[in-house]
C-alpha cells in the first residue's frame, strides 16, 4: 500500500496466477490524478484481482469501496488483504461475475464517483463496450471512469455517451479516463 491509513502494508498476491496486478508506477500515477476526488467518494473496482486499487482508495479516505471479482484464486487473496489492511468497514467484496454485478448494482440504483475497470488486457475495450450502458447508469454526475488497458490497444474517444477526457501511458500500460 502506497499511502493513507494502510500505508506500507504489503499485499498478498495469488500464487502461480495469471493475475496481472497494476504496477506500482501506474498505481502511483493513478492515485496522483485521483487524490482530489477521493475523500468520501464511492469507488467501484471491477475485475479487482488482488483488491489493491480499491484498497488503496479506501486507505486514502474514499467513502464506500466495492470490489468485484469472480476468480476463485483471487477471492481468498482479496479477503486476506482486506483483513491485513484493516479496511473491512469501508470495503464490500462481491464474489460474482462482473457483468451480472454491474447490472445488479444498476438495478439497485447505486451511484459511484469513481469506477476503475481493469479487464483482461486483450479484451479491455470489448469489455468496456459491453458494460457501457450499465456503467453510464452507475456513474454519478461529474463521476470518472478509469480504464486500464494495454498501451497497444487503440484508445476510443467515445464509448456510447462516455467521452475520453485524458489518457496516460506508463510503459506497456495505459490509463484512459472517461466522463459523461
Amino acid at each position: 500500500m502506497i499511502a493513507g491509513s494502510a500505508r506500507g502494508i504489503p499485499l498478498m498476491t495469488p500464487r502461480g496466477s495469471s493475475t496481472r496486478p497494476t504496477g506500482d508506477k501506474v498505481k502511483e500515477a493513478l492515485f496522483s490524478i485521483l487524490t482530489p476526488r477521493l475523500p468520501e467518494a464511492n469507488f467501484l473496482d471491477l475485475f479487482a484481482g488482488t483488491g489493491q486499487i480499491g484498497l488503496e482508495a479506501a486507505s486514502r479516505d474514499a467513502g464506500q469501496v466495492v470490489l468485484i471479482e469472480s476468480a476463485p484464486q483471487c477471492l481468498q487473496v482479496i479477503r486476506e488483504n482486506i483483513i491485513k489492511t484493516r479496511l473491512a468497514d469501508k470495503v464490500a467484496l462481491m464474489s460474482v461475475d462482473v457483468f451480472w454485478a454491474v447490472h445488479k448494482l444498476r438495478h439497485n440504483g447505486r451511484k459511484f464517483d469513481i469506477i476503475f475497470l481493469d479487464p483482461p488486457y486483450n479484451r479491455a475495450y470489448a469489455t468496456l463496450n459491453r458494460l457501457a450502458d450499465d456503467l453510464q447508469a452507475l456513474l454519478a454526475p461529474a463521476g470518472l471512469l478509469v480504464l486500464e488497458h494495454d498501451a497497444k490497444e487503440a484508445t476510443q474517444p467515445f464509448v456510447t455517451n462516455l467521452k475520453l477526457s485524458r489518457s496516460c501511458q506508463y510503459g506497456a500500460s495505459m490509463l484512459s479516463f472517461y466522463q459523461l
